[in-house]
């Protein structure tokens, strides 16, 4: 894949990511008008999370084996076989699914009762009514996984990254349409219709490159097999970030009322700049690195590596800063309104403060584990991140006391940032020059730009907040104009400190304006 294709294909899943973040915060809007943070609400989110489970690491696990799997077939002038590949992967996977499901939907009370250990009976019960309904989404998911994977071996990213955005959709209808005739229930519903839009909307575009479905079941064949063996430690790996949510579940069930609900509406609004940036900058980049490694050249993939760390540090560290500041007015105009009052506001916002410490460590785990799949080896972030599990149990325990559920939320930033630390150390050993001096520099230079972003945005707001209140559009005013000056302060800050990777972005877009498009070299 050459530099420009990367470039517009980072542009194309950032724009549809946006599109897709802005419609979940719509869809968690909707939530919490229809719903607040309610025990209903604890009891659907507990529902959710084995679907939720799937739809983050089987379908994201999928897309990253089945690349370079279609991708060598394609190489090799096979396209028959590559496609003839696809149906027995696709026919395995809802096979396997729907026997989960089906176990799943008989299990369904002991899944609530073990998620939601310390809810009372009462909200037990109707999450086991809810698992019940949602739980046959882990086919969909799996399958919109699939699809996503190749459609990006064929270079389509557009339509697979918006399969998210309808899934959204969906579901909105489900909060404010059938929430109104069937209460829970119906968001329920939307949440299944979701998983559905999401895949079935990426069957066209197969269609029309070429896909010839056969019904064939062959769970010996070679590359069945081998996708599935690549799976496997990709998807524990992926599954471990779950995990830590499971625990934040369990032990937030036995405190305060609305606390999982706090958490997720938090986790929700702090994944955003991670599926803005990181996702689009790892879903383009992961095709060369592996070129690089494939054909022997891994001081281009340090090299491509390291442009893409720093590329993360300098989105994600002003972004983490800007959202701890704001996070109060951030959580008031977004959810405030309905049944979500003023307490789980500040349950929330205190739940994002410490959520907004590990962002970096979170966005750069998803681009280091990216290295390490590019070289074949699924097992490193895996062991690295079971090896964590302990610590962030530790800690949240011992925070629990002091911070309630905020210690969970901080619980995971420790966990993600000392993941962080040690992929980085791990693949600098692999790959000498990941971490190399310049990188330093332009790390110390992003921390003072984003020093100097913190003083300006917390006077400013200081000011709008009593220039224009802090209520409707007073409320949004008041954050565009904090988020607008410090964007400007920061790109000033930045320029005049000379941060490559900035400068290089700048000259990027100039290049767009002109219709010279450059792209990244690579």
């Amino acid at each position: 894949m050459s530099g420009r294709t990367i470039a517009r294909a980072t542009i194309v899943v950032m724009v549809m990511s946006l599109l897709s973040r802005l419609l979940g915060l719509g869809r968690e809007t909707a939530i919490a008008h229809q719903f607040g943070a309610t025990g209903a609400t604890d009891a659907y989110l507990v529902a959710y999370t084995i679907p939720n489970i799937f739809y983050a690491v089987a379908g994201l696990a999928l897309a990253t084996v089945i690349v370079p799997v279609f991708t060598g077939y394609i190489t090799n002038n096979r396209r028959e076989e590559a496609w003839r590949l696809c149906s027995l992967v696709m026919n395995a996977l809802v096979a396997v699914t729907a026997a989960a499901a089906v176990l799943g939907m008989f299990g369904a009370p002991l899944i609530a009762g073990v998620l939601g250990q310390g809810f009372p009976p009462e909200t037990i019960r109707l999450a086991a009514q809810l698992t019940a309904i949602m739980i046959p989404s882990i086919i969909f998911f799996s399958l919109a996984g699939l699809f996503m994977g190749i459609l990006n071996a064929n270079n389509v990213f557009g339509v697979p990254a918006f399969g998210s955005a309808a899934m959204n959709i969906v579901i909105i209808f489900g909060a404010l349409v059938l929430g109104e005739y069937y209460g829970i229930y119906g968001l329920a519903a939307g949440a299944l219709g979701g998983a559905a839009a999401m895949a079935l909307i990426q069957w066209p575009v197969l269609r029309r490159l070429g896909f010839k479905y056969s019904f064939e079941i062959n769970f010996g064949h070679p590359e069945v097999k081998r996708v599935l063996y690549l799976m496997l430690p990709l998807t524990l790996a992926l599954s471990v970030n779950q995990v830590y949510l499971m625990i934040d579940w369990i032990l937030a069930s036995g405190l305060a009322e609305g606390s999982i609900a706090s958490l997720n509406y938090a986790n929700k609004l702090i994944q955003l700049p991670q599926s803005l940036f990181v996702l689009a900058i790892s879903t383009a980049i992961f095709p060369t690195l592996s070129r690089h490694i494939s054909e022997g050249h891994p001081d281009q993939m340090a090299e491509t590596l390291r442009r893409g760390i720093k590329v993360v540090f300098l989105l994600t560290v002003p972004a983490g800063l800007g959202i701890l500041l704001l996070r109060q007015p951030i959580v008031k105009l977004l959810f405030e309104r309905g049944a979500f009052d003023e307490q789980a506001s500040a349950m929330t916002a205190v739940a994002l403060l410490f959520f907004a410490v590990g962002l970096v460590g979170h966005c750069l785990v998803m681009l280091l584990s990216r290295g390490f799949f590019a070289m074949k080896d699924m097992k490193t972030p895996l062991v690295v991140t079971f090896s964590t599990l302990v610590i962030k149990l530790g800690a949240s325990l011992l925070l629990i006391p002091y911070l309630a559920h905020a210690g969970l939320a901080l619980g995971t930033s420790i966990t993600a940032l000392l993941n962080m630390v040690i992929l980085l150390i791990l693949l600098q050993r692999r790959l000498p020059g990941v971490v190399a001096a310049d990188l330093w520099r332009f790390t110390g230079g992003v921390v003072a730009a984003s020093g100097i972003m913190a003083v300006i945005v917390t006077a400013v707001d200081a000011r709008m907040a009593v220039m224009l209140g802090g209520d409707g559009f007073g409320l949004l005013t008041r954050l565009m104009v904090d988020i607008f000056s410090g964007s400007v302060v920061f790109f000033l800050a930045g320029i005049l400190l000379k941060l490559d990777e900035l400068i290089h972005i700048i000259g990027y877009v100039k290049s767009i304006i002109t219709g010279k498009v450059a792209g990244f070299r690579t």
